[in-house]
């Protein structure tokens, strides 16, 4: 069964191969935007599987299509090479019924919360380093949002990208996989199971994985909070998902 929902994809990378090839194959979202500015590095294709080398060199949106083309033909992909900015964000985003965040900059994630709340338009954030990620659904003026947890972009100096610290790719493909079948639920009409809380994940020595609710900060730009002291039967509302 096919739903008229479109899901975008910012980044096609660690995060983004895994969820663009699940939305691929579970075939119930009819259009899928895959925004990314770069080419396909040597470096990137020990973890970014839907790449070969083949690939080198192409831009990443245009070789990730090919390939989602072949697993479902009847994806209708609209390959965007360039880089989300202030100047672009809101006219692409506002096209788009739900995005994920495949990116590795604190700032195109805040972004993307930004313009989302801005447009009413939900996301999924997803972030790893090192042997960590992390991933939660914002849904605007309903649930929390990234700045209910982190008010602002860190120092620069004080930030380590995944490109500085390295990603573990398995958890990168965990975690975009997860972020797909949260695109999925909300295509499909149904609550995603992350949103009002963040999933933790830490490979490192016994792996374990945690949820953690998030309560709408007081003030915050998203207006979640303002809502739930309005509505109080939305929190247990979310809370049974």
């Amino acid at each position: 069964m096919n739903f008229d929902k479109s899901i975008l994809i910012v980044g096609v990378g660690g995060l983004g191969v895994p969820a663009a090839l699940a939305i691929a194959r579970d075939k119930s979202v009819r259009h899928l935007g895959l925004m990314d500015p770069d080419p396909v590095e040597l470096s990137n294709l020990h973890r970014q599987v839907i790449y070969t080398t083949a690939d080198i060199e192409k831009p990443k949106v245009e070789a990730a299509a090919i390939q989602l083309r072949k697993i479902n033909p009847a994806l209708k992909i609209e390959p965007l090479q360039l880089a989300l900015n202030t100047n672009n964000a809101r006219e692409i985003i506002a096209r788009y019924d739900f995005i994920v965040d495949g990116t590795d900059s604190p700032a195109a994630k805040f972004l993307i919360n930004d313009i989302g709340v801005a447009t009413a338009t939900p996301f999924v954030y997803g972030g790893v380093l090192g042997m960590n990620g992390q991933a939660m659904t914002v849904i605007p003026r309903r649930t929390a949002c990234i700045r209910c947890l982190f008010e602002g972009v860190s120092d620069t100096a004080e930030v380590a990208s995944c490109r500085e610290a390295g990603i573990l790719g398995p958890i990168a493909g965990a975690l975009g996989i997860l972020q797909a079948h949260e695109a999925i639920a909300f295509a499909q009409g149904r609550m995603p199971k992350l949103a009002g809380g963040i999933l933790t994940y830490d490979a490192s020595a016994t792996s374990r994985a945690r949820f953690a609710r998030v309560s709408p900060r007081p003030e915050c730009i998203c207006g979640a909070n303002d809502r739930l002291a309005r509505e109080p039967g939305q929190t247990q509302a979310l809370a049974r998902h």
